[in-house]
């Protein structure tokens, strides 16, 4: 999602998804936060100024409130499938708790026939995404 609101090595990919005729982009709250993490630590590093980090942030929340991106609260079942999905591949492949709980949200919406590709630039959860059945995009690859 930065790779929409911030220009970077796979934003063409991932604004072609925006561009999408019929499309709808689905985050979890966890990447609702991410998301805006992610803009503060580029400000701390020097990447973007805090005009510019505001202006995204705008329009991410813009977004959102435009039903263009929609918000898929956790529940304490994903909590449960990320525990799942830790001790399924977090002894032979890298699993972090965060990326544990996306990857149960996507699974779920998935499951829910909400899901077509699940976008993720880190290739250790997409390989986990794919072991787990889900058609993964790498907008950095792509």
């Amino acid at each position: 999602m930065v790779k929409y609101y911030h220009t970077e090595k796979g934003t063409p990919a991932v604004t072609a998804l925006f561009n999408e005729r019929g499309r709808m982009i689905r985050i979890s709250s966890l990447g609702f936060l991410e998301i805006q993490s992610a803009f503060a630590m580029k400000v701390r590093s020097g990447g973007l100024d805090l005009k510019s980090a505001g202006i995204q942030r705008a329009r991410f929340l813009l977004d959102i409130a435009a039903g263009d991106v929609e918000l898929y609260s956790l529940t304490v079942d994903h909590f449960v499938s990320a525990e799942r999905l830790v001790g399924r591949h977090g002894f032979s492949r890298q699993l972090r708790t965060l990326d544990a709980l996306h990857l149960a949200v996507a699974l779920d919406l998935m499951q829910e026939h909400l899901l077509d590709k699940f976008v993720v630039a880190d290739q250790a959860l997409a390989d986990v995404a794919i072991l787990e059945g889900l058609i993964v995009v790498n907008p950095e690859t792509a």
